[in-house]
């Protein structure tokens, strides 16, 4: 479960993790009410769980109460990313000296933790990996030990903090796991922390992710849960039939079984996007290794159904899941969704019975499905045809 940005400050604050002010508001009257209990310079920033609000229009300045109440009214329904904005956070104001930023999430690839940091905060961490590389500090965490000061000392050290500076950050860093370890978290990402003018440490900007499964050790998480809106509607579907999804920002829907196939299909399809204008991928879906061919129909019934999809890349390897029995998915999916069904398919299947798969798609001959014999090849042609559909 996604918390918003004001949850996120108030799981924070009860954890000693410093914050300033910050009053949630549904209606511009609210915010102006709100931007005078805080007094000074405040931020309307509005609260969905997307990235890229501020490039939006959705984070906006106001030095008075009234301007908080005009930024409300122009924030309050805008649309960012296919989020409406329902509320909007009224946070008190920060004279920033310098951002930086720190994240502890679940590396599952590692099977630990990973924590990571950087002086450079402020900007997109996937800009800031990307383009500087050497300035993110990725630092394997021992489940079993967690971070104490001396270990978040030495991941400041790493990320290039000045000497003066880690001493102030170090017990930010230890708060900030705390959260993480404490409230069953999959990700805390903080972006920015800053250092004010007056010298202090302050997460400014926070993102949390918490584990669905150890729901049962947390009462209070319901209500965030509650608070929050529940689950996106297309993972809502996901959930009830027990599929492993998660909804992310791309064009190229993805199906695959296991989580291992599934994250490398990501990362090719990530590639292979970078050829054809940017393409992502929109979702991470896994149907498991014993699904049947009504798992597969509703995994493409879950993805089909999202306006961000352009092309979906289905991608199986057929072990305790037959080929044939993922053909037959397809090919039930299609004849039930009929004419809503309009995007086209990349199915790359190998492994047991694939011939026979093979061939039930080839008699099917649906116009949206192409069979690839790769799972490079495979991406490359999902991206492309995204992109031309784009």
């Amino acid at each position: 479960m996604d918390l918003f940005e004001y949850q996120a400050r108030d799981v924070f604050e009860a954890h000693g993790v410093p914050v300033l002010q910050g009053i949630v508001a549904t209606t511009p009257e609210a915010a102006r009410e709100a931007a005078e209990k805080i007094g000074g310079v405040t931020v309307v920033k509005a609260q969905v769980k997307v990235g890229g609000r501020g490039k939006a229009g959705g984070v906006k300045v106001a030095k008075t109460p009234e301007e908080a109440y005009e930024a409300a009214k122009a924030i309050l329904g805008m649309d960012i990313k296919g989020h409406t904005v329902e509320k909007v956070m009224i946070a008190q104001g920060a004279q920033i000296d310098k951002e930086f930023y720190f994240s502890v999430l679940l590396d599952r690839a590692n099977r630990s933790y990973l924590a990571m940091a950087s002086v450079e905060g402020g900007m997109e961490i996937e800009q800031l990996a990307v383009e500087k590389p050497e300035a993110l500090a990725r630092i394997e965490v021992d489940p079993a030990y967690g971070i104490d000061e001396g270990i978040a000392e030495e991941i400041a050290k790493v990320a290039n903090f000045p000497d003066e500076l880690v001493a102030k950050v170090a017990p930010v860093f230890v708060k900030l796991y705390e959260v993480y370890n404490q409230e069953d978290a999959t990700l805390v990402e903080v972006n920015p922390l800053v250092l004010t003018e007056q010298g202090d440490i302050i997460a400014l900007d926070g993102k949390v992710s918490l584990d669905d499964n150890a729901e049962f050790r947390h009462a209070d998480h319901s209500a965030l849960a509650e608070a929050a809106g529940g689950l996106d509607p297309l993972e809502q579907k996901a959930k009830e039939h027990d599929l492993n999804y998660v909804k992310l920002d791309g064009s190229v829907g993805i199906i695959g079984n296991g989580a291992g196939l599934v994250m490398s299909t990501l990362d090719v399809v990530a590639g292979a996007g970078e050829k054809h204008g940017g393409q992502k991928p929109a979702n991470f879906l896994d149907i498991g290794g014993g699904a049947s061919a009504e798992v597969m129909a509703a995994g493409l019934d879950v993805i089909l159904g999202d306006e961000q999809v352009k092309s979906v890349f289905v991608n199986v390897f057929g072990g305790i899941t037959s080929c044939d029995a993922v053909a037959n998915g397809i090919v039930g999916a299609l004849k039930t969704l009929g004419d809503t069904a309009t995007k086209p398919l990349v199915v790359r299947i190998d492994g047991n019975n694939v011939e026979e798969g093979r061939k039930i798609l080839a008699d099917f001959a649906h116009p949206l499905v192409t069979v690839v014999a790769t799972m490079d090849e495979a991406a490359d042609k999902a991206a492309e045809l995204a992109a031309a559909a784009a």
